[in-house]
Parts: structure tokens; C-alpha cells; sequence
């Protein structure tokens, strides 16, 4: 028999809609009944592709006496962390300071106010490995509840206290020293063997390595030693990942992270928004390298997340057959059996498929740690590539999370206009301008944002910052390459909404509207993640809309927003990659480019020099345009495409050839 969360919009809740967990959605209805039972709250955050999110709900939630106990003695909800992020960041911060560590499953038990009294993640069906059990956690927690209750609401309050005051946030000026200081830390958590920074588990710096890629590729010093360290780091760290079991050799594409130092074997499931951050990152590269990694990432999203209504879903399971990892990783004879008794061990060889193995049971996940020169190699290896995918085809597929996520689509869009801009991939565009009139027509709403939606329906839940900033973002990127005015009206409004909404009184900002739901504490963390945080996000934003329209408001608020984070950029620089990114090109730029004329050659190539200019504007027309300020009284100069070339709110005379553009 179906609880409530057969009614939800959410994969994952729905994944649950038969447990025998008598399940709530997050709401005040749930607060109510436990008022009404004196019954304590369980909170229980995840997400689709979550591994073990996947084995608590089978070792426990779908376990009969468990989940009658559970139905007893607490009010029981259940929250999908990808829609709704501001609950999943309050409580993360509070498993983080009353455990030392977060992730999913994330388990919190509530007082009838929100406010949390015991914090855990991933509890097992039975004692093991110097865990209790969930059934012992549930059972000393429910006899807390009856028979100490004065500890539990001083412990409640104590952690409650603790979130609200952690929101503060001191401010400072992010200078060229302290950008140089933060690159001197990167480089001392540098992984010299392996790249990336610390051990395992290793996660995709994404923006870390675009801050490292505009430090490094911007300076004029070459000699100076942190522009050398920025440099080494970003090419043994994007090679390597190029390279590694964490990247799909076959069908493109990144996992979520790598369990290993070295990036051999990856937690499988693929999120939206890694591959859509290291599509952009890889294009931007301008390397051999760059451009075939961000072409075969695009085309997996093409392939694989494109939703029917031009969105992109969130994420695969790491999942299939019931075991991770099954549908990507290969034995020998596996090989064999597709390709033949040729091409079967040199693909082995190729991949580092060992009769050992380097995953479970004899498997190994592919790696390319080195890459054939030979031009009759290359052919044989796409060969190869393309039987092998066409094989695997045939197999279990892990299941789509196919909810489309506001955020996480404007990082797509960006990563596709990128990737079309310097691939030349135009189809690349038409897909991302797709996924913007989706976010346009289904997620907006009187210039409001709405976080996720499903089969083209949108569900209830806010926008939060990280959503405003993204579309925000995605919406400039299209405005730049098509020189559409919508899209820039379209941004201008998002961003605009958030100055209003979700501004701090310090300059910073909070990851709720002021209007939002109010939970024990405003969520606000400046801090990126896996993917970029709302401060962060909305810095770009601002950036890029400054450049292209010239309004000081927004280059204003950018700067009092860096000053917010300036503290956890010197600190811990390696959360603040995007933050930084913003910092570098904000500390004499952005370079803002108007490039006009006809289509062509003579135009692509003005356009090609000017986006190798790191953090640059670039918006490409065929004429003068009012509708962007930036392409106002730009005209061809003598019938040839022109480039209109500003920095530091000065601007140059129109060049014609590409090597006058710096």
C-alpha cells in the first residue's frame, strides 16, 4: 500500500511511496502531528542516484519492524535534498558541527521547532564496523525523548544557537595578494601524483581549476612561481581526470567523484551538474584535450539526460542490477566477447582491464592514461569506443533521475554555449537555447523562479539563490552568442529579483528569499560545493550583466558580495574556486568585446582570439543592437566584422584582425 509520498513530483520521494514507512513531505503538516503525537521528528535527506541512500531504504525503511517502530514513535519525513536545498543546508551544517562530517543518507531527529537534537548519516541494519544500529539509534533516542527531556530541548537549543550564529559573516577586500596567497594553498593540498587536491575521495574541482586557468592563463608574469604552480596544477588535473576510471572512456561524461586517490574507481552515478561545470571547463581549455573531452561530455548529455520538453534531468543512478557500477565496468573476456580476439586485448591493454581487475569480481572500470598518437590507432580506438558503447547498450540501465533542476539547467546552458562557441558546434547551441526557453516559459513565474520541474509540469517549491544565479548566468551566456535581447532582459530580471530578495545587510546574501519558508535559521553558506554556491554563482552573474549593459549597480554588488567570502577564499581556497574565478577577472576587468559584422570566417576569428581571453564578454552580432547596451553603435567597419575591444571602462578603436585583440 502506496504512504503520502506516492503524491510527490520527486524521483526520489517516490522512490519510497511503497515503503511501509508511514512517510510526510516537509511541511508544517508534519510539525503538527508530532505536536499532536509528542512524538519527535526524523528527517531523512537524500537523492536519486545516491548509492547508499539506496541501501539504508532496503536495509531499513522497507523493513517491516522497523518501520513500524519508526511509525510509533516519530513523525517520519522524507526530503528529496536536490529540491529542496535550503532544508538539506541547514541540516548538513548541523551533522557537520555535531558529527565532524555530512553526506547522504543524512539522518536528524527535530524538536516540534525544526530544531535538531541528534545528527547522523548512514546508519546499517545491524552493528557494524563501530556503528550502532538504526534500530538502536531510534530506540535510545525515542526513551531521550520520554524520559529526558529537558537534555533534549537544551541540546536543541545549544545547536540551534549555534546555526544562527554561524550565519555572520566577516568582510574584506579580495586583493592581488590575497588571490596570489590562495593559489600558495592550493598548491601546498596539491596531489603531485595523482592531481587534484587532497586524498581520497577525490571530487572534480571544477572551479578551482577555472580559477586556476584565468590566474595562470591572465598574468603577464610567467615567471612569477604561483602563476607556474596555477598553470602545473590545471594540466596534470584535467589530464588526469580525462584519463581516469572516473571519466566514462566509453560513452563520455564524469562520474560524481573518485573513491581512490587516484582516480581509478568512481562512485558511478553522473550529476547534471559536474558534467555540465566540465563542459565548459574542457572547451574552454583550447587545447586538443579540452575540446574532444567537452565534446564527448556534451554529447552524453545530449544523449543521455535531454529530457522530451528540452530540459536536461539530474542525474544517473550509480545503480543498476541491483549492484553499483554494473552497466560500465568490463573483464577481459568481456571485451573479447565484443570486440574479437584483435581488437579485444588491445582494448584491454588500452584500458587497463586486468584479469584482477581494478573494481569488483574480476571488472575494472576503463582508463586512458595514455592516449594513441598514431593516426591508425585513433581510428581503431573510436572503432572500438563505438562497439563497445553500442554493446553496453544491451545492458541494465541505471535509472534517470529525470526531474529537471533550474540551477543546475543554467549550468548546462553555459557549458553548452561555451562548448558551441569554441567547438563550433552549433547544435550544441540550439540545445541550450532549448533548456533556457523551458526555464523561461515553465520555471518562471512573475519573475520568480521555481527549483525543479517534471514532464514539463513545474512543482511547488522556491527558487533559491543558486537558481537565480545559475539561470541568470546561462541567460547572459545566450545573450552573448546570439545577441538576443530576451535573454539579457530575461537575466537582468532574475538578478534584479535577487538583489531584492535575498540580500544580506552586509553586502552578502542569503540562499532564501526573504519571503521563504522559515526554518530554525536562514541558510546562508558562500561556500561552493560540487557545484557553485548561490554567492558565487550570482557574482558571475553580476559580472557579465555589468559588462554588457554598464550598470554600476551590478559591478557594486558583485564587489560587496567577494567581501563576504574574501575570509573562506584565504582560508580555504579550495571552496572558493568560483568566488576567486570571479576575483581575478573583476581585479582590472572583465575585457568586454562587441564583435560585428557578417557571418564568416573574418568573424569567427575575432570572435575565436577574443574568447581565448580569459573571464572575457564576448557578444557576437551581425550589427549595432540596442537591445544589448554593450553592441549599441557598433557597426562593421568598411563592410569587414569589427571588434569593439573595452577594459577598465575604457575603450579602444575598432580592430579588424584578431591578433590586435588583448
Amino acid at each position: 500500500m502506496a504512504n503520502r509520498l506516492a503524491k510527490a513530483t520527486s524521483p526520489y520521494l517516490l522512490q519510497h511511496a511503497e515503503n511501509p514507512v508511514d512517510w510526510w513531505e516537509w511541511g508544517p503538516e508534519a510539525f503538527a502531528e508530532a505536536r499532536r503525537r509528542d512524538a519527535p521528528v526524523l528527517l531523512s535527506v537524500g537523492y536519486a542516484a545516491c548509492h547508499w541512500c539506496h541501501v539504508m531504504a532496503h536495509e531499513s525503511f522497507e523493513d517491516d519492524t522497523t518501520a513500524a517502530y519508526m511509525n510509533e514513535h516519530y513523525v517520519n519525513v522524507k526530503v528529496d535534498r536536490e529540491e529542496r536545498p535550503d532544508v538539506d543546508a541547514v541540516y548538513m551544517q548541523a551533522t557537520t558541527a555535531m558529527t565532524g562530517h555530512g553526506g547522504w543518507p543524512m539522518t536528524v531527529v527535530l524538536d516540534h521547532d525544526g530544531a535538531p537534537f541528534f545528527a547522523g548519516t548512514y546508519f546499517p541494519d545491524q552493528p557494524r564496523h563501530g556503528s550502532a544500529s538504526f534500530m538502536q539509534v531510534l530506540t535510545g533516542l525515542s526513551d531521550a525523548w520520554r524520559n529526558r527531556g529537558d537534555d533534549v530541548r537544551a541540546t536543541a537549543g545549544r545547536v540551534a544557537e549555534h546555526l544562527r550564529n554561524a550565519a555572520e559573516l566577516p568582510s574584506y577586500v579580495i586583493t592581488a595578494e590575497r588571490i596570489d596567497a590562495a593559489v600558495t594553498t592550493l598548491a601546498r593540498e596539491f596531489d603531485p601524483m595523482a592531481g587534484g587536491f587532497g586524498e581520497a575521495p577525490k571530487f572534480p574541482p571544477s572551479m578551482v581549476l577555472e580559477f586556476l586557468r584565468r590566474y595562470g592563463a591572465g598574468s603577464a608574469d610567467d615567471g612569477k612561481e604561483t602563476v607556474r604552480q596555477a598553470r602545473h596544477m590545471l594540466a596534470r588535473t584535467v589530464a588526469a581526470m580525462a584519463g581516469s576510471g572516473m571519466y566514462d572512456q566509453v560513452g563520455g561524461g564524469f562520474a560524481r567523484y573518485s573513491v581512490d586517490r587516484g582516480w581509478v574507481v568512481p562512485h558511478f552515478e553522473k550529476m547534471l551538474y559536474d558534467n555540465a561545470q566540465l563542459v565548459g571547463l574542457y572547451a574552454r581549455l583550447g587545447n586538443e584535450l579540452g575540446d574532444r573531452v567537452a565534446a564527448e561530455t556534451a554529447d552524453f548529455m545530449i544523449r543521455e539526460l535531454l529530457t522530451a520538453e528540452g530540459g536536461f534531468a539530474s542525474a544517473l543512478d550509480a545503480d543498476s542490477e541491483g549492484e553499483e557500477g554494473t552497466f560500465y565496468v568490463w573483464s577481459p573476456q568481456q571485451l573479447v566477447d565484443v570486440l574479437g580476439e584483435d581488437d579485444g586485448p588491445w582494448a584491454a591493454e588500452l584500458f587497463g582491464v586486468t584479469e584482477a581487475g581494478t573494481f569488483e569480481g574480476g571488472t575494472s572500470t576503463l582508463q586512458l592514461r595514455h592516449r594513441p598518437t598514431d593516426r591508425a590507432d585513433l581510428e581503431r580506438l573510436a572503432e572500438v569506443r563505438t562497439r563497445l558503447l553500442r554493446a553496453r547498450e544491451e545492458r541494465v540501465r541505471p535509472a534517470r533521475d529525470d526531474k529537471v533542476v533550474a540551477a543546475w539547467n543554467g549550468l548546462a546552458i553555459t557549458g553548452l554555449v561555451d562548448a558551441a562557441r569554441r567547438l563550433r558546434r552549433p547544435e550544441y547551441l540550439h540545445m541550450a537555447r532549448d533548456a533556457a526557453q523551458l526555464l523561461a516559459d515553465t520555471h518562471l513565474r512573475d519573475g520568480r523562479l521555481l527549483r525543479v520541474s517534471r514532464d514539463g509540469v513545474a512543482g511547488p517549491h522556491a527558487g533559491v539563490l543558486e537558481d537565480y544565479g545559475c539561470v541568470a548566468s546561462g541567460f547572459l551566456a545566450l545573450a552573448q552568442a546570439t545577441a538576443e535581447g530576451r535573454w539579457l532582459d530575461l537575466a537582468t530580471g532574475l538578478i534584479d529579483e535577487a538583489l531584492r530578495g535575498f540580500a544580506a545587510d552586509d553586502g552578502g546574501f542569503h540562499d532564501t528569499h526573504a519571503d521563504a519558508e522559515t526554518l530554525v535559521t536562514r541558510p546562508r553558506d558562500p561556500g561552493d560545493n560540487a557545484s557553485p554556491s548561490g554567492l558565487s554563482s550570482l557574482v558571475h552573474a553580476l559580472v557579465d550583466a555589468h559588462a554588457l549593459t554598464g550598470e554600476g549597480r551590478y559591478r557594486d554588488a558583485a564587489e560587496a558580495a567577494l567581501g563576504t567570502v574574501a575570509v573562506l577564499a584565504e582560508k580555504a581556497p579550495r571552496f572558493a574556486g568560483w568566488s576567486l574565478a570571479a576575483a581575478v577577472t573583476m581585479l582590472d576587468g572583465p575585457l568586454e568585446v562587441a564583435v560585428v559584422g557578417p557571418e564568416g570566417e573574418d568573424r569567427d576569428a575575432l570572435e575565436a582570439r577574443a574568447l581565448r581571453i580569459p573571464g572575457a564578454v564576448v557578444v557576437t552580432a551581425e550589427d549595432a543592437s540596442d537591445d544589448i547596451p554593450l553592441l549599441s553603435g557598433r557597426s562593421p567597419v568598411d563592410g569587414r566584422p569589427a571588434a569593439y575591444v573595452c577594459r577598465g571602462f575604457v575603450c579602444e578603436r575598432p580592430v579588424t584582425e584578431p591578433d590586435a585583440i588583448g
